[in-house]
């Protein structure tokens, strides 16, 4: 079963949220990171943004978060309305993990978005508190293309793979632990299977 087909996109979120809260100190849903950016964090985001762009660098967020780290809390402070989390997570030695949940391959130009939310949200956080430890993630709740593996190529040139970009199991397993995605996936599929007649009767 391709989880995802048979079900909305609203599905994923409430089960995110019940299966993090009971392995991460806090756990929320739609959630903002914040409400102030500095003025120099926007200057050093638009440069991170350009340069990779144009293709000048290449994603690297652990370097990307410590020039925000730098700036966060100098200049002038603006109010923003970033864009929600969808899943903010506190884990029990307080660092935060934060997901924009997307369930479909975005093209090149959504990534460019995504990316700078990415960094607007880290910008946010450490507006507040300059030392929090932040990791920020796009995630793919499952792989259309299974059993492929997901295509990360197009991505390559905007996230830093190894740290923003979580798909299928590895979203799902760093959630609840190592097993939980063929879990969800029994689960789902008996879930379907039980409904079925009830389905077919509705579009009958």
């Amino acid at each position: 079963m391709k989880l995802g087909y048979n079900f909305g996109t609203s599905i994923f979120e409430p089960v995110a949220l019940a299966i993090a809260s009971m392995n991460f100190k806090e756990a929320k849903a739609h959630t903002t990171a914040g409400t102030k950016i500095s003025e120099n964090a926007q200057r050093v985001i638009q440069d991170i943004m350009d340069d990779l762009t144009s293709a000048n660098s290449k994603p690297n967020k652990a370097n990307e978060i410590e020039a925000i780290r730098k700036v966060a809390q100098t200049g002038t402070m603006k109010t923003v309305k970033p864009t929600k989390v969808d899943i903010w997570l506190q884990g029990y030695d307080n660092e935060l993990y934060l997901f924009d949940l997307k369930t479909a391959k975005p093209n090149k130009g959504g990534f460019i978005e995504f990316k700078r939310t990415l960094l607007e949200w880290t910008a946010c956080v450490l507006a507040e508190n300059p030392n929090a430890k932040i990791n920020t993630f796009i995630a793919i709740p499952y792989n259309p293309y299974e059993p492929k593996p997901y295509s990360r190529w197009t991505m390559a040139g905007m996230l830093d793979l190894q740290t923003e970009l979580k798909v299928a199991d590895e979203f799902w397993d760093f959630l609840g632990g190592q097993g939980t995605y063929n879990q969800l996936l029994d689960i789902f599929e008996r879930v379907g299977i039980e409904l079925r007649p009830e389905i077919d009767d509705y579009f009958a």
